[in-house]
């Protein structure tokens, strides 16, 4: 079947008239065929002039379409400068002209936002995750950015979909070891920063403590703040507590893991033996050498959560120390 394109060209060609009403309407619904099929502009129109004489029209076309295209490629890669350019200004808290900025971007920043972070981050990685939530999103609810060596994710705290989609591609293109950290909503730029910096202390902490978690919350970890907030008392609690263990045969860590195991069974002593990969006749040997040792026992409620405070403090400041 003749391109309906081609044919019209020649006849407006030929007769020197102007295309009709009927054959407008042909040349629109060609085109709209066209990007049905995913058919790029410049295919579309060095098609339509394949067939014809004028050498010198196409090449005047194709170099009307180069600088256009030339133009929009500088136009996207300026714009995603200057986005990436306001993630980092906004993470780190400089507010030279913030909102002013932010609203080229979309952003309230009146309103609370969700920052995300992941590590595990491999070259090109972040162009892929972020134009994959720009398609789903839009471009002006969510950005993305690298900080500090973290791929980081600014979403609205309105948007949890967001953080889970972030979360999906992270996992499906990190490499192994990844590992994601979300801060709480906060609001305004200052907000931006905190729940940023929350995310990221979020990994941080997961780290210290061995967390088996792929995925780590902030507001799931608000009383490791509190504990460390007066480390000379945490540090006495941990020595006073734990330094008894030190002369134990073997050392203090496999009483340590055996502690870690049991309040993360809630107390279940075969549950603990499972994850420890040894027989619950052992741990039970293990509970009992601890209680001899430091005067603390995980049955006694009192004693159960001051054991559990000195632990967790014990793997937050690298216990035992030089």
């Amino acid at each position: 079947m003749e391109d309906p394109v081609s044919r019209v060209l020649a006849e407006c060609a030929r007769t020197g008239r102007l295309p009709g009403r009927e054959e407008l309407d042909e040349l629109r619904t060609a085109g709209a065929r066209a990007a049905e099929l995913g058919i790029s502009p410049r295919s579309l129109v060095e098609g339509a002039l394949r067939d014809q004489a004028g050498s010198a029209l196409r090449r005047a076309v194709d170099a009307l379409l180069e600088g256009h295209e030339q133009a929009q490629l500088l136009a996207i890669r300026t714009e995603e400068a200057a986005r990436r350019e306001f993630v980092d200004d906004l993470l780190q808290g400089r507010a030279e002209r913030l909102a002013e900025r932010a609203e080229h971007f979309g952003l309230r920043l009146a309103e609370s936002y969700v920052v995300a972070v992941a590590r595990g981050l491999r070259e090109g990685d972040e162009d892929r995750i972020e134009r994959d939530l720009i398609a789903r999103f839009g471009s002006h609810n969510v950005l993305v950015a690298v900080r500090d060596g973290l791929l980081v994710c600014v979403a609205p705290a309105v948007l949890p979909a967001a953080v889970g989609e972030f979360t999906h591609h992270v996992r499906a293109r990190f490499a192994e070891g990844w590992r994601v950290g979300v801060g709480r909503p906060q609001r305004g730029p200052a907000g931006v920063v905190s729940s940023f910096r929350e995310a990221a202390n979020a990994l941080e902490l997961a780290d210290k403590l061995g967390l088996g978690i792929d995925v780590v919350k902030a507001a799931d970890l608000l009383v490791f703040p509190v504990l460390l907030r007066d480390r000379e008392a945490m540090e006495d609690l941990v020595t006073s507590v734990l330094s008894p263990l030190l002369r134990a045969r073997g050392g203090a860590e496999p009483l340590l893991e055996t502690l870690e195991a049991v309040f993360a069974a809630q107390g279940n002593q075969t549950a603990a033996a499972r994850r420890l990969g040894i027989s619950a006749r052992a741990v039970t040997y293990r509970l009992e050498r601890i209680r001899r040792t430091t005067g603390f026992s995980p049955d006694d409620p009192t004693q159960r959560f001051t054991l559990e405070t000195a632990v967790l403090g014990a793997r937050l400041l690298g216990w035992p120390w030089e």
